[in-house]
């Protein structure tokens, strides 16, 4: 049986409520920070639907030496601290060097391995080690089955708060698509299983210099995963998108949630009927 993970007052897995993680791909501002952060509480609490923040500090992987990265370390986590104080929400972002850990997990709630890091034992290790929730995302080049190594690693340092996120499987170049058998398989290996609907509709440097992506089908994988079983949806989100200096073009548009969050309630609902 899957395990359920505790965050702050957020259970996730087995019985528990779907949960939102959700929040912009990259820090802009403090200013911008907060208000999405606020925003998307809202629409959380009104939907009924736990909700987690996610941004990121420092987007280390991005395409192009000159694309925008953050505001870094120390100013990143300040923002984000912020937006748990004042709105009280558990936080979520990614760490891309095994550095960071440690300042890192003075502020997050749940500590995110990036999937193209999810092989990277040290960083891995590093962030077991510090006993907080890891989101371990499954590569793109892995299949789902071989989770339960990346799994291990935290396991063997006494670390059992463990999630897993599915975010798509390359299909030759500059394409991702989802199986969602995935989250079947992965939910099979213990632990709760998030599904990533905006990274699945990505288009890896598909724009040359940057990334592209296709937001129109966000919505309707969402709703498909749900149906699968997973046990949360990760949905990066904008007020504008088309603006947004990182992962735009596969970003939810704020104003489209609402209407998606709805959804999504619906499906859970007749999801716990069927299984009952």
């Amino acid at each position: 049986m899957t395990k359920a993970i505790s965050v702050g007052t957020i259970n996730i897995g087995r019985s528990s409520p779907l949960v939102l993680i959700a929040g912009p791909c990259v820090i802009e501002s403090e200013a911008a920070t907060l208000k999405s952060a606020r925003l998307l509480k809202a629409l959380a609490v009104r939907a009924g639907i736990p909700f987690i923040f996610k941004s990121s500090y420092d987007k280390a992987n991005r395409t192009s030496v000159d694309s925008f990265r953050g505001p870094g370390l120390k100013k990143g986590l300040k923002i984000l601290k912020k937006v748990k104080d004042e709105l009280d929400v558990p936080i979520l972002s990614d760490v891309h060097c095994k550095e960071d850990v440690k300042e890192a997990a003075k502020v997050l709630d749940i500590i995110q391995i990036p999937a193209f890091l999810c092989r990277q034992t040290d960083i891995v290790l590093a962030a077991a080690d510090t006993g907080k929730v890891v989101n371990l995302k499954k590569g793109q080049f892995m299949a789902p089955w071989d989770m339960r190594h990346v799994i291990k690693k935290v396991e063997s340092r006494g670390n059992k708060n463990i999630i897993l996120t599915e975010r798509g499987v390359s299909f030759g170049y500059n394409t991702l698509v989802s199986d969602f058998r995935s989250l079947m398989i992965m939910k099979d290996l213990g632990y709760p299983v998030i599904y990533d609907a905006t990274h699945s509709v990505q288009s890896p440097s598909g724009k040359g210099d940057k990334s592209g992506g296709d937001r129109k089908y966000v919505p309707a994988l969402a709703l498909a995963a749900i149906t699968c079983g997973a046990d949360g949806l990760f949905m990066e989100v904008h007020e504008h998108p088309d603006k947004a200096p990182s992962d735009g073009p596969n970003m939810l548009k704020l104003s489209d949630l609402s209407k998606l969050l709805d959804k999504v309630k619906a499906i859970e609902k007749v999801v716990r009927r069927c299984r009952e």
